[in-house]
């Protein structure tokens, strides 16, 4: 008996109508926007609004240490500190049973290089032995100019796409990925506000991530519309759309499904430290092939395309004659 591989439960073609319900998933998409904004930004306090900052946007410390040969107790280490009025001190346990990470605030006044002495200290008395493998500090001067550089470079990523898609394709091909791009890093920043995950210069590069791979997802799409604009040019423009998501469905899913299993490992076995940045990149995997047939695809639609009368130029190989139009 043949077996079939589990990917051809997938259909090589499928026939939906995208377009049919776009008005209803705008809509969606739009209450979905504004309520992510309202959970990121309010209440209306720097440095984050509504995310809980990390160290990097915050100022603070981590310390990472390992007690080997010995078993680590966290709970130890943390009723330590309780007493130093650090804020919200966070002590976990990664990678080994031996091995801790420590993070915590520094007092405001307080100078976070003497505090961070004062933290190690204060471990090798309940702890011993004890070895400090790492100590990060960051200052409040710092951290702004951090959170300001991390901003700068979502909007400059953003930019630069507009321009390279305007440039590949038009103008309206570029307004609705980005379109898209804004859609996807709003609701990106409202996931990170509901979990709630620490945001860091980790989860910037986890949102650049995605604004490349909503991107890469969009242009196959649009790369597949122009084409059948192209050989359909009586064909109307909601269907040449249908069409050219349709045949890039198939693709897109076992692309996106490829990199969902990789990131799902990363979320159940990365430990702590990277479970926000796989949460985070599986959230727009999902949410970026989304984006790209029920927000840039309408956008476009919206718009209009300018449809020319003139054919596609073939591609003749070297020493074959150009044959003669009609």
């Amino acid at each position: 008996m043949k077996i079939w591989p589990l990917i051809k439960v997938l259909p090589v073609r499928t026939h939906f109508r995208f377009v049919r319900l776009s008005k209803y998933f705008a809509s969606l998409s739009v209450v979905a926007v504004l309520g992510a904004l309202y959970l990121a930004l309010v209440p209306f306090k720097p440095p984050c609004g509504g995310i809980t900052c990390g160290i990097d946007f915050k100022g603070g410390s981590v310390i990472e240490l390992t007690t080997a040969p010995a078993v680590a107790d966290p709970g130890k280490i943390r009723a330590a500190l309780g007493s130093m009025h650090l804020g919200d001190i966070q002590v976990q346990g990664f990678g080994g049973p031996s091995q801790v990470m420590v993070r915590f605030q520094t007092p405001a006044g307080a100078d976070a290089s003497h505090t961070a002495d004062a933290v190690k200290a204060r471990i090798a008395q309940v702890t011993s032995p004890v070895k400090f493998t790492r100590a990060d500090v960051v200052g409040p001067k710092v951290s702004g100019e951090l959170l300001t550089s991390g901003v700068l470079a979502l909007g400059g990523a953003i930019l630069l796409m507009l321009l390279y898609i305007w440039f590949r394709f038009e103008l309206q091909f570029g307004l609705g990925a980005v379109a898209a791009l804004f859609h996807d890093v709003i609701l990106t920043f409202g996931l990170i506000a509901i979990v709630p995950i620490e945001f860091n210069l980790q989860e910037v590069a986890a949102i650049l991530t995605i604004i490349g791979y909503s991107m890469n997802d969009t242009v196959v799409v649009f790369d597949r519309f122009r084409e059948n604009l192209r050989k359909y040019k009586r064909m109307p423009l909601n269907e040449v759309i249908d069409m050219s998501i349709n045949e890039m469905l198939t693709r897109t899913i076992i692309t996106s499904l490829t990199a969902v299993i990789a990131l799902v490992a990363l979320a159940v076995f990365g430990g702590p430290s990277l479970y926000g940045l796989s949460i985070i990149m599986l959230f727009g995997i999902v949410i970026g092939t989304y984006s790209s047939i029920y927000i840039a695809a309408p956008v476009i639609m919206l718009w209009g395309v300018k449809r020319s009368d003139e054919e596609a130029e073939p591609i003749i190989p070297p020493g074959v004659k150009r044959p003669a139009r009609p």
